[in-house]
């Protein structure tokens, strides 16, 4: 049985595969492939493209999304093994998942870490223990990674450029208020390696650095992809030439755990801001973020209202490629 919980558990091939089934679905999105077909939404977290495209991929198949609030309009969940369940969680997720598994073909989880020791958050047990007793396909909607995403930009990415192989892709940390998850940052960095771009990870200080688990695989999938990964701190030479720029904050993780220390580090980074002055060092670049994005934070109105930026397509994108997904992990492609 094949689960979607990370990229890097999918060969590039599947994963073009996914991308041209997807585009063929955005031609004509309406199909009976799934009927009969369900899938359960399991939302730890506040969503709004993720619940939307999903239900409304299944319906345009011809199934149904059950969609699941654990904590308010389901039973409070416990993952961790072994545990002596006398706190707020009512329901083991060994039975929540074998529960659902009976009732549906397909089950999705959006769980953020909890920001509190990410030695544990790193290992992403809430999704792998969902896998491990789940005796259906499962889909990550963002724990540690955000995979849907990851897609959803690639394929807006090959609607503009066509072949993205040695394209430069600035993958720009920006300023929020406060240190947010690295997941899309993450899964940005694996698939622009993946598909042997020429990646420059942008941020202010190495603090800012990603997990080692992602810059290693971000390596080897440069390795195996004819592409480069680099490494800068420079706005302007990293900007420069760049035909692609995705920006996203998010925390520091030797300060994860602590906001306030860490807002400490960021505060002096407001200048990190994508906007025309710093887009127009690009190759006629195009921009992107998988949004919500706070205006005049992250980037300017000028770069968010211009013709270059494809974070509407990319958000329109994570239905095609959730639905071309779901088929895949259902045996039902075109």
């Amino acid at each position: 049985m094949k689960h979607f919980l990370s990229t890097s558990d999918w060969s590039r091939e599947d994963l073009d595969a996914l991308l041209q089934s997807a585009a063929e679905l955005k031609r004509n999105p309406i199909n009976s492939r799934l009927k009969g077909r369900s899938i359960a939404l399991l939302f730890l977290n506040p969503s709004m493209r993720t619940r939307t495209s999903f239900d409304l991929g299944m319906q345009q198949m011809g199934g149904i999304a059950i969609v699941l609030q654990p904590g308010k309009d389901a039973w409070g969940l416990e993952f961790d093994a072994g545990t002596v369940m006398d706190g707020d969680a009512e329901e083991h997720i060994a039975e929540a998942a074998g529960v659902l598994s009976r009732y549906c073909d397909l089950i999705g989880l959006r769980a953020f870490p909890s920001f509190v020791d990410w030695s544990k958050d790193r290992e992403d047990n809430l999704i792998k223990s969902l896998a491990k007793y789940s005796s259906v396909p499962v889909i990550n909607m963002e724990t540690i990674v955000h995979p849907c995403q990851e897609l959803a930009m690639m394929l807006a990415l090959k609607e503009r450029m066509g072949d993205v192989a040695k394209r430069k892709m600035v993958l720009t940390w920006t300023w929020h208020p406060r240190p947010l998850n690295t997941a899309v940052a993450n899964s940005a960095l694996l698939i622009g390696t993946k598909f042997g771009m020429d990646v420059t990870l942008l941020c202010p200080e190495p603090d800012y650095l990603l997990d080692s688990q992602f810059m290693d695989q971000a390596r080897q999938n440069a390795s195996d992809s004819s592409g480069t990964l680099q490494i800068s701190h420079d706005i302007e030479s990293a900007y420069s030439g760049a035909d692609f720029v995705y920006a996203k904050s998010w925390g520091a993780l030797p300060y994860y755990g602590r906001p306030e220390e860490e807002y400490e580090l960021r505060k002096k980074y407001r200048h990190f801001i994508v906007d025309e002055e710093k887009m127009a060092l690009t190759d006629n670049g195009l921009f992107s973020h998988c949004l919500p994005l706070r205006r005049n934070v992250k980037a300017t109105d000028a770069v968010m209202d211009a013709r270059y930026c494809l974070a509407l397509d990319e958000a329109e994108n994570r239905l095609h490629v959730q639905k071309a997904l779901m088929m895949n992990l259902l045996g039902a492609e075109q």
